[in-house]
């Protein structure tokens, strides 16, 4: 379980400071998926890269299971459990899928449990095991390779920051699909995802609202989504869709 209490988190602009995240307290039970939404340039891919310590906040604590680590590295933070995927992930000239996942394991996978991980996110791992982690890869592919990485670290909680970003529309409804399965078998961990895809919004427990670095709104998806459709937020999403 993830405890943000009383997070905010300033930088300085033109001599003075801006706050981008403002007094914001929210948890991320186990077993959930989590969706943080609202307008861009609310905070929200600033709420993510706190929680993975890109990031450290001016004040307030954040704590997983019961441990402050408010003041750990990103490293240490991915010791305890914590996963995060970019909006554009990294790409690796020379290193191959399965060196990724031995890399994300900590351990040296062999080729069938690297597959898993693979299939697990619908790739045939066959075709992608020995391939670089480089541009011959589309943004779908890639964007799947990075969660099973997610998947073979077994994290405590895995964060998304836009997965949406920058691929296809059919990459994008096996994105869902794979993300409904990750759903499926997080009784002892739990997703957060930064969209605004109402799709993505529709497979969350729970839904966040952020808007103006603070939190606006939050709550169960069948309680909050109504009040998203047709707002700026969801028309941006539907454009984003098309």
């Amino acid at each position: 379980m993830l405890e943000l209490k009383h997070i905010s988190f300033d930088v300085e602009d033109g001599g003075q400071d801006r706050e981008i995240i403002r007094d914001v307290s929210l948890t991320i039970p186990d077993g959930r998926l989590v969706v943080v939404t609202g307008p861009n340039g609310g905070g929200k891919s600033t709420l993510a890269r706190l929680i993975m310590g890109i990031e450290k906040p001016t004040s307030g604590t954040i704590a997983l299971n019961g441990e402050d680590i408010t003041n750990l590295s990103i490293t240490e933070r991915a010791r305890r459990g914590i996963g995060f995927a970019f909006q554009q992930p990294v790409r690796f000239k020379g290193l191959t899928v399965l060196d990724l996942l031995r890399l994300a394991a900590g351990r040296e996978l062999n080729p069938a449990e690297a597959c898993e991980y693979l299939a697990a996110v619908g790739l045939c791992a066959r075709d992608y095991i020995n391939r670089e982690v480089n541009a011959s890869l589309s943004g779908g592919e890639l964007k799947r390779v990075e969660i099973a990485t997610v998947l073979a670290r077994g994290t405590a909680l895995s964060v998304f920051d836009e997965p949406e970003a920058g691929i296809d529309l059919w990459s994008f409804q096996n994105l869902i699909e794979v993300f409904e399965g990750m759903r499926k078998n997080i009784s002892d961990s739990a997703i957060m995802i930064i969209s605004h895809q109402e799709r993505i919004l529709n497979i969350a427990d729970e839904i966040v609202v952020l808007a103006d670095g603070q939190v606006e709104k939050q709550g169960p998806k069948d309680e909050i989504l109504p009040g998203l459709i047709g707002t700026a937020a969801a028309v941006a999403a539907c454009r984003k869709a098309i």
